[in-house]
């Protein structure tokens, strides 16, 4: 597993979302500004707090999360 070292969680802030480096930005906001065409330069100018390792590892984190494992169910004989 990788260490997310940027990714914060603070039941008290957000409701507890994934959050950068305990600020009020979410991990969902940065991979929204990504799926809707912003590049990284474009949301450090837009959020000059966030730094590019910031939105590395928030895509990091997001794919880690959606990694698939397959988990075969063993079917009890009848």
């Amino acid at each position: 597993m990788l260490e997310f070292n940027r990714i914060t969680f603070d039941p008290n802030m957000m409701g507890g979302k994934a959050c950068i480096r305990g600020m009020r930005i979410t991990v969902s906001l940065v991979l929204n500004l990504i799926a809707n065409g912003m590049d990284a330069d474009e949301i450090v100018e837009a959020y000059p707090y966030i730094e590019n390792e910031d939105i590395t590892q928030a895509l990091q984190y997001a794919a880690w999360l959606a990694e698939e494992t397959i988990h075969p169910l063993e079917v009890a004989p009848a």
